[in-house]
């Protein structure tokens, strides 16, 4: 399984809406929007959450994940002098449950191994994909209201 990051993109905007919704429709369901109605939330919503990273994620590396040279989904990664910030990954459907964030989230823990600093996530109380975290070493680190701070912390050799 060939998982490439390369970084985004002008052309990828519709791609990344596409990511983008695909992680909102379920919330969605409920309410028997209209699909034009959906749309134009999603659509709105996307580019709000994109100008959010922007502006306090200005230095982050976004990348479009692609598996065997096809776009699967977004790894967006902020790199700070404390920590190794993972701003946001998501998945196409079809493409969760392979394996692939757990391998991308691996060599972002390597990644905080080798240079000894933890990685953290902000992840939505209710997303089952805490599970994942937790499965790879993260540990509740505060609580915001909708959203929990999860954290992975490297282990650190002591001379003792």
């Amino acid at each position: 399984m060939a998982i490439t990051l390369r970084a985004v993109r002008p052309e990828d905007e519709p791609f990344l809406l596409q990511v983008y919704a695909s992680t909102r429709l379920e919330e969605l369901a409920p309410l028997g929007w209209s699909e034009a109605d959906q749309g134009a939330f999603l659509r709105q919503q996307g580019e709000a959450q994109h100008g959010h990273y922007r502006t306090y994620y200005a230095d982050a590396d976004y990348s479009v994940i692609e598996l065997e040279g096809q776009p699967v989904g977004r790894l967006y990664v902020a790199r700070w002098p404390s920590e190794i910030r993972i701003v946001d990954i998501a998945l196409l459907p079809e493409y969760r449950n392979e394996g692939i964030g757990t391998q991308l989230i691996g060599d972002l823990l390597v990644e905080g191994a080798r240079t000894a600093l933890p990685v953290t996530i902000h992840v939505e109380s209710f997303n089952p994909a805490q599970r994942l975290y937790a499965r790879l070493g993260f540990e509740l680190a505060g609580d915001e209201g909708v959203y929990c701070l999860m954290k992975w912390s490297p282990e650190v050799e002591s001379n003792a």
